[in-house]
């Protein structure tokens, strides 16, 4: 009972606080509207005011400063916190101004000469509003110069970011990004950065003063701009740039002894959530240098805003990334669906700080366990269900390739099965690149997952698509996070062999585009994502080797190991036979594959459920190649690849229109 009472002291006492400053705040704004109006009144008489006019100044005083008061009020200038006001608030004063000024000229102009007394003179007018709204706004800016001034004086000595102390730092941009970083370090006393300067090579912009500091050449001038000025950090601060601008600029900074960092995520930056903890070190993901993915924002809330959406696998990488950029779509319910406990408990507490209005449900579940399933469907009925859950690793189904076909296809069929008899309106599958031609059983359970979507969309008004990509950075599984860690460890960096080529794109593209996919589709459509241009693995591993400030070859070997069971040297996205078209979506493809007749899809599903049942490993393989005439798995895991037995044409980095 006396910690209750305690705290409704203090709290009182806080009100109490709150109010005596807000009273304070009227004081000072009182004293600046009456003195603005004498102001006006003396300037008017050049400092001399004759008595009959005094005399009319102590009558008009009182109304013309009434009307100000309220005019602030009703223009929400009272909601400001005085040490937060800035550019966006100006528009308030300006309107304030102007809303005070309309009555009194209104009375100056209708009034009869008989009441002279009561009409206030134009000069006076407009220059007491000028200093009046002036002064209110100016004393506001003026406390949250002192308020930013005395967090820098507090925080400087924390961290010992005293300016002798201070790193000497670079900015390559002068653009958006480049001043609002400058803006942020400046402004945070416990930075320990000093900004000398911006390089840009925009012609326009040099000799130019940004946020007070000096375009000072562009970026071919940083080599001699680090030596001259003792730079010892430069900051990246382009809001977009392609891979070769981050290429260039990065080989340029590899010529001078000094640390390179970047800001990063270009949508932050424009919706002003920049913070100086997010420049960090240049990564593997900020030299792949693809261009912003644009949604059709509109058709994607159409596609899903209150409605309940199922992903399953939705505790990796690619199925949590949907669950981030859903939530942003409203939907009425998300259905997260994985077997992965942790998976599922990490994506779940993540979008719940987030989104905290979100109507979410963590499920866990196998996507072939038909009962469970159907349990699932039955209570929830998803309108829209996005199937990520798969096996992924290609040499790890070599070695179990039973599970890839029960998972990949059966576990496909099933889902997809409930998803017609409850009356679904979209299905997507997420396939993989691996599909085209595969050489793998991952591969060719994807591709057999294609033929079972489309199987299905002729049976069930459901509208089943199905969406190809390649590797995607950052993933479980991907190549980059087995690059840094053999980085870490020393070495060597293991590349299968020197020639190999893979598509990539990020984890949040990847998501985005398949949302994008599925808005777009209207059913049997294997869409294909426009990956860019292709990367050699052996220039990926150098470019990791490089950003951990090490030497490839040098201070870290690289190693060829051999093509693993069922890898290619290089990803498709398209086969011969496949026609593509582009759709309304700079990025997304439509792949016209040819359907299996009716009925092959459900006569190979009978024979390869027997197959991966009984363990029939090599029997298995050899009607998967039988089965579909495009693939070219080994009949055994032990068998001896060659890179002339994975490929027989030629990389065609022109498959995709603009690719």
């Amino acid at each position: 009972m006396k910690a209750i009472n305690q705290k409704a002291k203090n709290i009182l006492r806080l009100r109490g606080n709150r109010g005596l400053v807000r009273q304070l705040q009227f004081a000072v704004d009182l004293t600046i509207l009456v003195g603005a109006f004498v102001l006006a009144y003396l300037l008017r008489f050049d400092f001399v005011i004759p008595r009959t006019d005094i005399f009319y100044a102590l009558i008009q005083l009182p109304y013309v400063v009434l009307i100000q008061f309220a005019v602030l009020f009703l223009t929400g200038v009272y909601t400001f916190i005085w040490r937060y006001v800035g550019m966006a608030e100006l528009k308030a004063f300006l309107r304030g101004a102007l809303w005070s000024v309309l009555p009194v000229i209104t009375l100056r102009v209708s009034l009869p000469e008989e009441f002279q007394q009561w009409r206030v003179p134009l000069s006076v007018i407009v220059v007491d509003t000028f200093f009046a709204f002036g002064g209110v706004l100016g004393v506001r800016l003026m406390w949250r110069a002192l308020y930013e001034q005395n967090q820098k004086h507090h925080r400087a000595p924390a961290l010992g970011a005293a300016n002798g102390h201070k790193r000497r730092v670079l900015l390559i941009g002068a653009g958006r990004a480049g001043m609002l970083a400058a803006k942020e370090i400046q402004n945070r006393g416990d930075s320990d950065m000093k900004i000398i300067g911006f390089v840009d090579d925009d012609p326009n912009k040099q000799r130019a003063v940004i946020q007070g500091i000096k375009v000072l050449g562009v970026t071919e001038d940083l080599p001699h701009l680090v030596r001259e000025l003792k730079i010892k950090q430069v900051v990246i601060s382009l809001a977009q740039a392609s891979r070769q601008d981050f290429r260039r600029i990065l080989d340029i900074c590899e010529q001078s002894p000094v640390k390179v960092q970047i800001i990063p995520a270009f949508y932050e930056i424009l919706e002003g959530k920049l913070n100086i903890s997010r420049i960090r070190d240049v990564q593997i993901e900020d030299l792949l240098g693809r261009e912003a993915v644009r949604l059709d924002e509109e058709g994607v809330r159409r596609f899903v805003s209150g409605k309940t959406v199922m992903i399953t696998g939705a505790g990796g990488s690619i199925g949590s990334e949907l669950g981030r950029q859903l939530a942003r779509f409203t939907p009425s319910c998300l259905l997260l669906v994985d077997r992965s406990e942790f998976g599922l408990f990490t994506i779940d507490r993540e979008l719940r700080d987030n989104w905290p209005e979100l109507s979410l449900m963590t499920l866990v579940a196998d996507v072939g366990d038909r009962e469970r399933m159907h349990a699932i469907f039955a209570t929830h009925l998803p309108h829209v269900v996005i199937h990520a859950a798969a096996h992924k690793h290609v040499p790890m189904m070599e070695s179990n390739p039973g599970e890839a076909v029960k998972n990949n296809v059966f576990g496909t069929r099933e889902l997809g099965d409930l998803a017609g008899e409850f009356g679904v309106d979209v299905f997507v599958l997420v396939s993989t690149d691996k599909a085209v031609r595969p050489t793998s059983i991952m591969g060719a359970t994807k591709r057999l997952a294609e033929l079972v979507v489309q199987d299905l969309n002729r049976r069930f008004a459901t509208h089943y698509v199905a969406v190809r990509f390649g590797n995607v950075i950052g993933s479980a599984g991907s190549v980059v996070p087995v690059f840094r860690e053999q980085i870490r460890k020393g070495g060597p960096v293991t590349v299968t062999h020197p020639d190999m080529i893979r598509y990539f794109m990020t984890i949040p593209e990847a998501a985005q585009l398949v949302l994008q996919a599925g808005a777009i589709g209207q059913g049997g459509e294997i869409f294909i994502l426009n990956m860019g241009e292709p990367v050699c693995i052996l220039d990926l591993a150098k470019e990791i080797i490089a950003l951990s400030g090490l030497r490839p070859f040098d201070d870290i070997d690289i190693v060829f190991t051999g093509l693993r069971p069922g890898e290619k040297l290089f990803e498709e996205l398209e086969t011969s036979d496949e026609q593509i078209v582009r759709t309304r979506h700079p990025k997304i493809f439509i792949g016209k594959i040819a359907a299996y007749p009716e009925g092959k899809v459900c006569e190979a599903l009978e024979r390869l459920r027997f197959l991966s049942k009984d363990g029939e490993e090599r029997e298995l393989r050899r009607y998967l190649n039988a089965l579909l005439p495009e693939a070219r798995l080994v009949e055994c895991v032990g068998d001896v690849i060659t890179p002339a037995e994975v490929s027989e044409r030629p990389l065609d980095v022109g498959a995709i229109p603009g690719g």
